[in-house]
């Protein structure tokens, strides 16, 4: 897939985790996983479904799908509209995405009405996602660059200005480095380079990938 048409940024859950709220006695409980297909979405529902087999209802909602996106919810018998399009309103609001959620209720015998249900579905979910770790891919270039010690410092420099990760530096006769050039950014770090070593130094990139900041740290996903 040509670069133009990939999403240059988006918001998903790296780690799941589960949140609970209580409202009127009736439980709520919520699991949230990273998912890459609408078979794994659909998977990681049975699971909780057969976790919690002895609740009233299993919802859940989830969107999967870079760039073209599939978005799927279920009341699993609350009333329509209650329970599975809030949640999926929750995951859309806050542009998550290959992002599943399941919410748990065990009935605590106090009927809520359907405003109520809209409100503890949707808070559940939010729960769960604040015990989640979410991050943001952006999409990046891998560029390589060769060039002599007396520009090393220079280079360094610019990728520190620039907030650039280097993946690798290889010191030889010469030096060469491998960074990762966020895609937004490419255009400019390449006229910076070449202001910056008057025309030696020539960046070559070997491919995109998706790059997020995961605790402190970079990591890298396919694109």
């Amino acid at each position: 897939m040509a670069d133009e048409n990939r999403v240059k940024s988006y918001k998903t859950v790296y780690r799941g985790g589960m949140g609970e709220i209580v409202e009127k006695k009736s439980r709520f409980i919520a699991h949230v996983a990273h998912v890459e297909s609408e078979e794994e979405a659909l998977a990681f529902v049975e699971k909780i479904k057969k976790e919690y087999w002895d609740a009233r209802h299993n919802c859940h909602a989830f969107t999967v799908g870079i760039p073209h996106e599939t978005a799927r919810c279920s009341d699993d018998g609350e009333p329509a509209q209650t329970a599975g399009k809030p949640m999926l309103d929750v995951l859309i609001g806050q542009k998550l995405k290959n992002t599943v959620v399941v919410v748990t209720r065990y009935f605590g015998g106090t009927l809520l009405g359907t405003g109520g249900l809209v409100r503890a579905y949707s808070a559940a979910v939010q729960e769960g996602l604040r015990e989640s770790l979410i991050i943001e891919k952006h999409l990046c270039r891998k560029v390589r660059m060769s060039m002599d010690y007396t520009m090393l410092g220079k280079i360094q420099y610019l990728a520190a200005k620039l907030n650039l990760m280097i993946l690798d530096t290889l010191y030889t006769d010469g030096v060469e480095m491998q960074l990762l050039v966020p895609d937004e950014q490419f255009q400019s770090f390449i006229k910076e380079v070449t202001e910056a070593s008057n025309g030696k130094v020539a960046p070559e990139t070997e491919g995109s990938c998706y790059g997020a900041d995961v605790e402190g740290r970079t990591e890298i996903f396919d694109a």
